[in-house]
């Protein structure tokens, strides 16, 4: 997930009427290093004028040298400063909601006692009817410990609501599941793997979410094995599933064959390790990887991975794809000529994608362009659909190959909120089980309500 290191606020000015007083404000905002979004007007009388100015800065000492301007604006006098980004997470920004309105003693009976305990003992006989008349056939857990939380590092599983709150919005908004945000207060693998395994009966999936490495291919490796149903850590397979469409769409813009192309995988974290996986799987040709971790590099030669390093990567590699978390590691006199290069830590990525595109770089891009929200949701809608016991590599690779499909004329990737692009994902990812033969026989595609 991208992480815009940027600050915002909606500052509240009223100006005098007076010729230039706007004018001024706007360039003393710009001068101190400001920049300006939306401007709404409130109220206008003779002699004062009152605006909602929308301010970003890149830093607190910035915002305090714009906030100060535009106090020191002759005729202007600031209001209020807010930010709305807080605001808007206040009480969270998630809750379950009932689907029926209880208003009479008969829905009452109905949906509690007496009536329920026909359905109770109805699922009591056959378990698999529970899909039919429980929520568990649209519930996702999402899963996190707190120690791999954006790029803030271990910031605890309680810092790291927020995140999990929004993966539960986009799932909802996006492909209708109910995501649930479950925080563990553990780092022990064995208590996190024990814990999810004891709550998994609530869901129908489980997603694991801002896990570190290298405890997070164990974690979810044992879930799976454990679990009849699909279990996917997000930073892994989401990121590679989008990384690999956004390198479908870019070869084709630059005329090259993937199949063909020298790949070099820097970085060899959850995502690092998931990327290069896939696009060898994909390629049938082996990914050279670098990382100053030598389990990370073991790892990743396990998986079929050559080791290398960064400097040999830039002068062999056609395709170079950085999840790092470095800023700038990527000097520009390294970039080769034709090269395809994703820089894709955030906030900030190895090298700017101008830079790389004004040294040689056939197709250049960020993090910022390249977002695991485009995955997720239609995979689980898809998993959960088919009713399939796991998320396989070539269900994962039907979602990377939908996405590109689906990438309008220009673009690296489709627009994260078009619908149509995460429905069409979910039926290819529960096509693909389907002809697996793993998916159970009451499959009916995602149809929004």
């Amino acid at each position: 997930m991208a992480w815009d290191q940027k600050i915002l606020r909606i500052v509240r000015v009223r100006n005098s009427q007076k010729k230039g007083v706007l004018a001024k404000l706007l360039t003393a905002i710009a001068d101190t290093g400001g920049s300006i979004g939306s401007m709404v007007l409130l109220t206008e009388t003779s002699r004062h004028v009152v605006r909602d100015i929308t301010v970003t800065a890149d830093d607190e000492k910035t915002l305090a040298a714009v906030l100060a301007a535009m106090e020191a604006n002759e005729g202007t006098r600031i209001i209020e400063v807010r930010d709305e980004v807080l605001e808007l997470h206040q009480k969270g920004k998630i809750a379950i909601r009932s689907r029926y309105p209880i208003d009479s003693l008969t829905t009452l009976r109905r949906v509690y006692t007496p009536g329920v305990a026909e359905v109770c003992m109805r699922i009591a006989k056959e378990p698999s009817q529970a899909r039919l008349y429980t929520s568990i056939s649209h519930m996702v857990a999402i899963i996190t410990d707190g120690t791999a939380v954006l790029g803030l590092g271990d910031i605890g599983a309680v810092a790291g609501m927020p995140v999990m709150e929004g993966k539960a919005m986009l799932m909802e908004t996006l492909v209708g599941l109910s995501g649930i945000p479950i925080l563990l207060n553990t780092k022990d693998t064995d208590e996190i793997i024990n814990t999810v395994a004891a709550i998994a009966p609530t869901f129908a999936a489980i997603q694991l979410e801002d896990i570190s490495a290298p405890r997070c291919f164990e974690i979810e490796q044992r879930l799976q094995s454990m679990l009849d149903k699909p279990v996917m850590h997000d930073d892994q397979h989401g990121t590679a599933v989008v990384s690999t469409a956004a390198l479908m769409v870019a070869t084709r813009e630059a005329g090259m064959d993937m199949k063909k192309a020298v790949i070099g995988q820097v970085g060899l974290g959850a995502a690092g390790q998931a990327i290069g996986q896939m696009l060898m799987r994909l390629t049938g040709n082996p990914v050279y990887g670098a990382d100053l971790s030598l389990e990370a590099l073991s790892r990743f030669e396990k998986a079929g991975g050559v080791k290398s390093s960064l400097k040999d990567i830039m002068a062999n590699c056609d395709i170079v794809v950085a999840t790092t978390g470095a800023p700038n590691l990527i000097k520009p006199e390294m970039v080769r000529k034709g090269q395809i290069i994703l820089a894709l830590s955030n906030p900030n990525s190895e090298i700017d994608p101008d830079v790389a595109l004004e040294h040689g770089a056939a197709f250049a891009a960020d993090g910022k362009s390249v977002n695991n929200v485009l995955g997720f949701p239609g995979i689980f809608r898809g998993a959960v659909d088919a009713n399939a016991p796991q998320i396989t590599q070539e269900m994962l690779v039907a979602a990377a190959e939908t996405i590109a499909s689906m990438t309008p004329p220009g673009e690296l990737v489709p627009s994260p909120l078009d619908k149509k692009v995460h429905r069409a994902v979910a039926r290819a990812v529960a096509e693909t089980a389907i002809r697996q033969g793993i998916a159970r026989a009451d499959y009916v595609p995602y149809v929004e309500e």
